[in-house]
């Protein structure tokens, strides 16, 4: 008989509830100062809507302390503070619309106001729902085909809609939705389920080619695929943003799952060739890295679609200087989508780049408590499934930043929980759910004064080793003692067994 004695880990719920308490009174304060900066007056409905919203963020808070304990008490008081944040200046921006009397008006700081409440809802059910993160693997072709779904409906011909030159919309009536945002949760769970049975192939097998070891030829059918899912998406969807995001996500999964450089290099040369073949056959490739290149060009400035979006954001940018111009004092609603895709244009105009850097260091708490996460999970399935769904926030933050800066070009990706969107906030708040899941079992203590009796994993141990060294030791040779020590498989059982154990 073994003993497993139980961890140190502490629940640490007391410490999110002091962090959500943190978090929501930073942005309330800020919806407060906007309305008295704009209005020299706090809005009619301030205590009803930071009342509810105050309300949901501790229903999900009671929630993790009934089915998710041990979850990380970092990762929800984040997420609540960036969201809390967006909300407060897309009502900021709405107010200034509203003034100049343009679309959309003050009814997208009410539709982003609904949005997050379903998003939070979401993350609830999920978390109630999903009691082990482990029941997913056995979903793993059928998430595949989910993500191809999402991925190809903005193709049909009934409800796909083109909105700015990209197709990634579907409309049903009056609700529109962006179904990539939901593929890529879908997509990880494939990523994650295929690569942890197929891993040692991938890893160990191939050829060595100036110090790095190639993949077969076989085990190439999964990035190819990647890589013509990702492509098809940049040409027939115009949709440059997602296809860096997919074939990214497929590319980390597949290194960390391996540990092979070589993975790595293989997808680089497979995207930049991609990007290549696009950019010469198609105009609005080609116009993307105009407006990336030479965005001060008269003509391609005045022009439509053209460079004067990122024009004035660099311009917002600028004027925020070091401290920025304070929130409702500057004029962020001048830039295109400001309230969008450039809504990080608008922060940096009224925080300055004290504010977007503070913003930035939230975001990377966000990520690192996601790999901490997938550092700390047990088993393979769920350490693929947290690498991949902390790399699509740092991912697409990367994108976003990088295309408002003018690093790389504009792709057409949000910033997660503050822009303007309703399916990338419900998908980012899912993604959060499945982070909580994640490390609720990764934190988990092993079950206190729980035995576990290992007996028959030695015998039947002791038995295979018997009989495979018989097998291969010459006749009349001695038979070696049995009760050696635990083989990796047997380790790995006896810790299977005591994390299934109540």
């Amino acid at each position: 008989m073994a003993t497993v004695l139980p961890g140190g880990a502490r629940p640490g719920r007391w410490a999110e509830l002091l962090l959500l308490i943190l978090a929501l009174g930073m942005s309330f304060f800020a919806y407060a100062q906007v309305a008295l900066a704009v209005t020299g007056r706090l809005p009619a409905q301030m205590s009803v809507q930071c009342g509810g919203f105050t309300v949901l963020v501790l229903v999900v808070h009671l929630i993790l302390r009934w089915r998710a304990p041990y979850a990380d008490p970092v990762i929800l008081p984040v997420a609540v503070l960036l969201n809390g944040i967006g909300l407060a200046m897309i009502y900021r921006l709405s107010l200034r619309y509203e003034e100049r009397g343009v679309d959309p008006g003050s009814s997208i700081a009410s539709k982003q106001l609904i949005w997050t409440v379903l998003g939070l809802v979401a993350a609830a059910v999920t978390v109630t729902w999903l009691r082990d993160h482990r029941s997913l693997r056995r979903f793993t072709y059928t998430a595949l085909i989910l993500g191809l779904v999402g991925l190809v409906a903005p193709l049909a011909p009934l409800i796909g809609t083109s909105i700015n030159g990209s197709r990634i919309w579907i409309h049903v009536g009056p609700l529109s939705f962006q179904p990539a945002e939901v593929s890529k949760i879908a997509l990880a769970v494939f990523f994650a389920g295929y690569l942890v049975t197929r891993r040692d192939a991938m890893a160990l097998a191939g050829p060595r080619v100036l110090g790095l070891q190639l993949p077969r030829l076989r085990d190439m059918g999964p990035i190819m695929a990647a890589w013509v899912i990702s492509v098809g998406l940049l040409v027939f969807e115009r949709d440059l943003g997602t296809s860096l995001l997919i074939f990214g996500l497929f590319v980390v999964m597949i290194y960390v799952a391996t540990n092979r450089p070589s993975w790595i290099m293989i997808g680089l040369i497979l995207f930049s060739g991609g990007v290549v073949v696009a950019y010469r056959l198609f105009t609005h490739v080609q116009n993307r890295f105009a407006i990336w290149l030479t965005p001060f060009d008269q003509s391609l400035y005045e022009a439509q679609g053209g460079s004067g979006q990122l024009v004035q954001g660099l311009f917002g940018l600028a004027n925020g200087g070091l401290f920025g111009t304070g929130l409702g004092r500057g004029r962020p609603d001048i830039t295109p989508l400001a309230y969008s895709d450039f809504i990080f244009a608008s922060i940096g105009e009224e925080l300055g780049l004290t504010g977007v850097v503070a913003i930035l260091l939230v975001y990377l708490v966000l990520v690192e408590r996601g790999l901490r996460t997938a550092i700390g999970t047990r088993d393979g399935f769920g350490k693929l499934l947290a690498t991949g769904l902390a790399f699509t926030l740092a991912f697409q933050l990367f994108v976003v930043v990088g295309g408002v800066t003018r690093v790389i070009p504009l792709t057409g990706l949000v910033t997660p929980f503050l822009a303007y969107g309703g399916s990338a906030l419900l998908a980012n708040w899912i993604v959060v759910a499945l982070l909580l899941r994640i490390s609720d079992g990764a934190r988990r203590p092993p079950p206190a004064t729980s035995e576990i009796d290992i007996g028959p994993v030695l015998q039947a141990e002791a038995a295979r080793a018997a009989s495979s060294s018989s097998a291969a030791r010459p006749h009349g040779a001695a038979t070696p003692a049995s009760g050696g020590p635990l083989t990796e498989r047997a380790g790995d059982q006896i810790a299977t067994e005591a994390v299934r154990r109540p």
